[in-house]
């Protein structure tokens, strides 16, 4: 008999490579950082495809050149805005026909606190059309959610394909995220810190490399691409003086209150028109509708406002008109999101700041308090009120350094940035995509991982065969059964195997009982209960609450499904609070 040497087959060399390259992945950051470079550059990529969908649109619907921005038009016929209820209709078709199929569309927020980074493809794909097509045809939103959710998506896809852990999966989603806003604004800074502070929620050693290498490589793609960033061109002015600060830091006290006021009146709009009769699907069109009035009282009101930003500093406009601009803006953003447009306030936020701000340094001016800079106090709102709205007091902060290269304005909008922030977070708790999550039922506050607790179920970690006895048994026959030290407790149960109580087994030792009553005389805990999908976090609170160490689970129909130990859950809450520590500090690798 001959020996034929074992040769691998060339189908599977790929598998064992791709093997190879996963096993590499999860153990070392190098290789992780390697990763991030391509989610940089794919992330670049798809924000540069978007913005020039949605700028081509524009181009194509109201007759502007390309390059040209929509919020700077002199005027729209009524006529031409009549595509705002047109996109607004098609718009309201076309997420029928997903909320036929589909519920609740996950956003990169929403996935790196509850989903440990885990994004699908096909939610990202919806969101981004519903953002670009309602940026496309004009509504008062920005494409930031559509840069941040494509990158995203990127990210999260290659991190399944390389079966990342959690931990790593979720500072992948957020160098993603962060650097698609990178490259939208020319920024590698901004997208680095909008990745630490609203995606990954936390500035963490493990997170550096990744999110600065894929930030850096997505502003390089866009470059090379060609495509211009949201430059924001306002040239800072003389350094603030000592007056000056403490006068910017009233006006982050400022956008803190008109920050929380948007962020309500946009929750009050929504449930305003989800209770109204209006049918859902023409909901969009009806607000297109009031769009369409606003563009033709000031074309300003359009699309995220990057035109108008620019062109009222230029031109100087007077305060009264500045005053008109930022009510209208402010209700165009409002029925935009209200009446069902898809977008973000991020760049929205940005243009408002700027208004407050020159308001601001008029009424200072006026008030002879101090001849305060309308650029510089266009800067430091424009950074105060978008923290306000977004989240990011650092995240603003470098987004004004960036565009200035000048340290003092950006110390200035870092002060009134910490104000703002402190008091939303105060008074109101909440950024824009937090608030909107709440409003559906979720109670996360920011993108700090809170799945794991999710995952972490009172069905998991029960004790399956707790020892149970009928109800009706007898003391006598229960002593029989468990002698002392053969258990602490005991769940009873009624004939149909319903739960009835917890008997603590000493207590039927006790002296004076009568042996023939039924076990259940003695039973405690008759109504607190756990139920199986009680996360660890609820589980401890009911053990708090109801100060007993065991208590039962309890399934739908009543019956008993196991026993849970307070000493046992503390120490699983206690061994995986730890191992998210390690996590954090690059420490819990193979």
């Amino acid at each position: 008999m001959i020996d034929v040497p074992f040769v691998t087959s060339p189908r599977r060399a790929p598998m064992r490579l791709l093997t190879a390259i996963r096993r590499r992945m999860r153990t070392s950051e190098l290789w992780l950082i390697a990763l991030s470079v391509v989610v940089g550059a794919a992330a670049g990529l798809l924000a540069v495809v978007q913005s020039s969908l949605a700028h081509g649109l524009q181009s194509l619907l109201y007759g502007i050149k390309f390059d040209e921005r929509l919020s700077a038009a002199a005027q729209i016929a009524p006529i031409t805005a009549l595509w705002l209820a047109a996109g607004g209709l098609v718009l309201g078709l076309f997420t029928w026909l997903v909320q036929r199929r589909r519920s609740g569309l996950v956003d990169v927020v929403e996935a790196n606190a509850l989903y440990g980074g885990v994004l699908g493809l096909v939610d990202s794909i919806i969101v981004c059309a519903q953002t670009v097509l309602s940026n496309g045809v004009g509504a008062s939103v920005g494409l930031e959610a559509a840069y941040a959710q494509a990158g995203g998506a990127a990210a999260s896809w290659a991190g399944r394909q390389m079966k990342l852990r959690r931990h790593d999966m979720r500072i992948l989603l957020g160098a993603g995220a962060g650097a698609a806003i990178g490259a939208a604004f020319g920024a590698p800074l901004t997208g680095a810190f909008y990745a630490f502070e609203i995606v990954i929620g936390s500035y963490t050693p493990s997170a550096i490399a990744p999110v600065a290498a894929a930030c850096l490589t997505s502003v390089m793609v866009a470059k090379a691409i060609g495509a211009p960033p949201y430059s924001i061109e306002i040239a800072a002015q003389k350094t603030p003086d000592v007056l000056g600060y403490a006068l910017y830091s009233g006006l982050g006290l400022i956008c803190a209150l008109i920050g929380v006021g948007i962020m309500r009146l946009v929750a009050l709009a929504e449930r305003w028109v989800r209770t109204s009769p209006i049918p859902a699907v023409i909901r969009p069109a009806i607000g297109g509708l009031l769009l369409g009035v606003l563009a033709v009282i000031s074309p300003q009101t359009l699309s995220a406002g990057h035109g108008a930003l620019h062109l009222d500093l230029a031109v100087g406009v007077p305060l009264a008109i500045l005053a008109v601009v930022l009510v209208l803006k402010t209700l165009a953003s409002v029925i935009s999101l209200g009446f069902g447009f898809r977008g973000g306030l991020f760049f929205a936020s940005l243009f408002l700041g700027t208004l407050v701000g020159q308001l601001y340094a008029g009424v200072a001016d006026m008030a002879s308090i101090e001849k305060l800079s309308p650029e510089n106090a266009a800067l430091v709102g424009m950074g105060a009120l978008a923290v306000s709205v977004v989240g990011g007091p650092l995240t603003m902060s470098f987004l004004v350094l960036e565009t200035t290269r000048d340290f003092s304005v950006a110390a200035a909008t870092l002060a009134a940035a910490l104000i703002a922030s402190t008091v939303v977070r105060e008074r109101f708790g909440y950024s824009f995509s937090t608030w909107r999550l709440h409003l559906r039922g979720e109670t996360i506050r920011s993108a700090r991982d809170v799945g794991w607790m999710r995952t972490l179920t009172a069905g998991k970690m029960m004790r399956k065969d707790p020892p149970t006895a009928p109800a009706t048994i007898s003391l006598a026959e229960f002593r029989r059964r468990y002698p002392l030290g053969s258990t602490q407790r005991v769940l009873l149960a009624d004939e149909f195997g319903g739960y009835v109580g917890v008997m603590v087994t000493a207590s039927a030792y006790a002296d004076g009982l009568d042996l023939e009553a039924p076990a259940e005389t003695l039973a405690v805990s008759r109504e607190d209960v756990l139920s199986p999908e009680m996360d660890i976090e609820a589980v401890m609170r009911a053990f708090e609450t109801t100060e007993t160490d065991e208590l039962a689970v309890i399934g739908p129909e009543g019956q008993v499904l196991g026993l849970l130990a307070e000493a046992y859950v503390t120490r699983r809450y206690a061994s995986e609070l730890e191992k998210q520590q390690l996590d954090l500090y690059g420490e819990g690798k193979d």
